[in-house]
């Protein structure tokens, strides 16, 4: 056997033809693959740039939808756009999942014009193409948008369009649709888009349909009208599911027909046992609205009876149903019930932390020791509120909280904290309502603190007798310097900038409304359409007292005077002739500050003891 020794080739000279190649880049090539230098020459220098640096890698569009989703919660349609735009230029285009969520994202924020646009690109040649998503979205936005006729002319569309791989119209898009114009409350077009769409509607003979047209009836003036729906499900042979007994106990619970919920309760119970289908036996919803109903009728047996049934029965109680029991028990004035189903929730939360109360459940309760001025329970919750509360904590619930102390102390006859707590309202609060709760507990605040001590700053009329007759202090009508009813704004708008509200005239001198400030919203308009109507007018003999309240009543400026005719909250008549006004700008002239009145006291008090000094 011959062994042959192997042969170590050398690098064989390069050719002519690869000597005038260029070199390939080094970085789309391996080095190993790289040409070599033949020994003894020189490399040339490269006249080219350096290659640019590699463009970065395309965005992750499952990370893309993510992000969308979470600043679609916070309603910044802005930010996404502006992620969208850089996402676009860092990739070729986007996919329709990734559009689909700006799209749900525009309609959430209220901008149903940027979707169409949106919904356009994506629908044009090189777009990323649209799918029954994307016009379940766009539908949505249109009904809640309350643009119908847009979204009529996208089902037609639908409907004509008969290429392959185009979107068919189903019952599942038209009921997104349906959906949302039963959530706007327009029964009447619901009607009919169900009545146009007929056939594609009963195609399924699905009862999702006629759970949407009962959840309408709930939100207009007729929930009973759930019924009748109900009886058509019925006729077309289909079997109620849970939620059609549940719509239908919530429409009884609205019209205050409490004992047919608890009818529809037992049949329900009933029809499961009968089909040995547990999918129909009531769940936390229903027992909800069983105890908002019955909360309502302050029936607290009942209240208790579908307690004990709630507990008893296989279903999970959640943070909804134990905070609807303790309302229920609060409206029946069950306090120490509403406290055991407390404490039962605070037990709970420890092992499950979605049971945690929200803020409402610990003001509920504070609302109640309040009226009853238990001071130191009232603190407690307020204490305990924040930290063992979960969600955040509104502003309006932080002053709530804050009224509810001063309710507690001062129905505890704990008068200098009240006014503590009125001084930290005052200076927290912009304004509040003398009709409201804490108007009312602020009135008893005043009035057992006096003026002197007020932190109020209550105005007095010292000029103004509240039972004189409104003409003694009236201005004759020529004063006023009124308007033409004719005239445009554009004309005489200088005038409002001084003065809150001016009667209008006709030609015959009669005053036929009055113009407000607030309502000058068109310059190219003419005053009477921007009056309120026919003008407020008493007669003369009317009190001040009785003036100042149908002004506030009314909310409105000015109030016409006439010498004739019991027109109390009455339209003017033009046969009586107006003699003058009053208004809350005339008012506001006569009054003083409290402050003042008592710097005017102490100075007649240093008048007379230097009178009597002399």
């Amino acid at each position: 056997m011959m062994l042959l020794r192997p042969r170590f080739l050398s690098p064989s000279p390069l050719s002519s033809s690869a000597r005038r190649s260029p070199p390939p880049e080094p970085s789309r090539v391996s080095s190993s693959f790289a040409p070599r230098l033949v020994a003894g020459r020189r490399a040339r220098p490269s006249s080219k740039a350096p290659p640019p640096p590699p463009p970065p890698p395309p965005p992750d569009l499952r990370c893309l939808t993510s992000r969308i989703v979470d600043l679609t919660r916070r309603r910044q349609l802005a930010q996404i756009m502006e992620e969208v735009d850089a996402a676009r230029r860092r990739r070729a285009g986007l996919n329709t999942i990734v559009m689909n969520a700006v799209l749900e994202a525009c309609v959430r924020c209220g901008d149903v014009d940027l979707a169409l646009r949106l919904f356009d690109e994506m629908r044009r040649p090189g777009g990323c193409g649209v799918d029954g998503a994307s016009y379940g979205v766009l539908l949505k936005g249109l009904g809640i948008a309350r643009r119908i006729d847009d979204a009529f002319e996208i089902l037609e569309s639908i409907e004509k369009d008969t290429s392959t791989g185009s979107t068919r119209l189903s019952a599942h898009l038209i009921c997104g649709f349906l959906n949302a114009l039963i959530e706007a409350g327009d029964m009447r077009r619901a009607n009919a888009l169900v009545a146009r769409f007929r056939q594609v509607l009963y195609e399924g003979h699905s009862i999702l349909l006629y759970n949407l047209l009962m959840k309408g009836y709930i939100k207009s003036n007729f929930p009973l009208g759930a019924l009748t729906v109900k009886d058509e499900i019925l006729r077309q042979g289909l079997k109620p599911d849970r939620l059609t007994y549940n719509t239908i106990i919530s429409a009884c619970v609205k019209s205050a027909e409490i004992d047919m919920a608890i009818r529809f309760l037992e049949d329900m119970k009933e029809e499961s046992n009968r089909e040995n289908n547990p999918e129909l036996l009531p769940d936390a919803v229903t027992y909800t609205t069983l105890l908002k109903g019955l909360g309502n009728s302050r029936d607290l047996y009942s209240v208790l009876k579908i307690v004990v049934e709630m507990k008893s029965s296989p279903i999970s109680i959640d943070r909804t149903a134990y905070t609807a029991t303790v309302d229920a028990l609060l409206a029946c004035g069950s306090i120490n019930g509403a406290l055991c189903i407390f404490g039962e929730i605070i037990k709970q939360a420890g092992n499950n932390k979605d049971l945690r109360p929200k803020p409402h459940l610990y003001l509920s309760i504070m609302r109640a020791f309040a009226t009853i001025g238990d001071l130191e329970m009232v603190k407690r919750l307020n204490k305990r509120m924040w930290p063992d509360s979960v969600g955040s904590i509104s502003r309006s619930a932080k002053e709530e909280a804050d009224e509810l102390l001063m309710e507690a102390a001062i129905n505890n006859n704990q008068i200098d904290m009240a006014r503590g707590l009125l001084r930290r309202i005052v200076n927290e609060k912009e304004c509040f309502s003398w009709t409201s709760r804490v108007g009312m507990v602020a009135v008893k605040v005043e009035t057992l603190s006096g003026f002197t001590n007020s932190f109020l700053r209550p105005h007095v009329f010292p000029q103004i007798v509240l039972n004189d007759p409104v003409e003694k202090y009236m201005v004759p009508f020529q004063e006023t310097q009124p308007l033409h009813a004719d005239l445009i704004l554009e004309e005489v708008v200088m005038r409002f900038f001084k003065d809150p509200a001016v009667p209008l005239v006709d030609d015959w001198g009669s005053c036929i409304g009055i113009v407000h400030r607030h309502d000058c919203t068109k310059l190219d308009a003419s005053l009477l359409s921007m009056s309120r109507g026919p003008p407020l007018c008493v007669p003369t003999s009317t009190s001040i007292e009785h003036a100042i309240d149908l002004l506030l009543r009314e909310k409105s400026e000015m109030v016409v005077v006439v010498k004739r005719g019991n027109m109390y909250e009455g339209s003017y008549a033009s046969s009586s002739r107006p003699l003058g006004v009053f208004s809350l700008a005339l008012l506001r002239k006569f009054a003083t500050d409290a402050s003042d009145i008592n710097n005017m006291g102490a100075a007649l008090q240093r008048d007379a003891k230097s009178c009597n000094c002399g």
